[in-house]
C-alpha cells in the first residue's frame, strides 16, 4: 500500500509546489492511516489544516481506497 500512496502523494506535491509547499510521507500504518510531514510554505500555513483533509487526504483516498485517513506529523 506505501507505494500506492507515494504514487498518490506524487500528484499531490505538484499543486503544492504551485504555492510553495511540499509534502513527505512518513508512515502508512496497518491499520490504514497515513501520516505527512507537510513541508515549505505548507509547513507554517494557517490554511494547512484545510489542505490537508479537503486537498491531500481527498485525493489520497481517491487513489487508494484502503486509507482510513491522512494525519500530520
Amino acid at each position: 500500500m506505501r507505494d500506492k500512496v507515494e504514487k498518490a502523494l506524487e500528484k499531490v506535491k505538484v499543486m503544492l509546489a504551485a504555492d510553495g509547499g511540499s509534502a513527505e510521507l512518513v508512515e502508512v500504518t496497518a491499520d490504514g492511516v497515513v501520516k505527512v510531514r507537510l513541508t515549505g510554505a505548507c509547513g507554517g500555513c494557517p490554511m494547512s489544516a484545510m489542505t490537508l483533509k479537503r486537498g491531500i487526504e481527498r485525493i489520497i483516498k481517491q487513489e487508494v481506497p484502503e486509507v482510513k485517513s491522512v494525519e500530520a506529523v
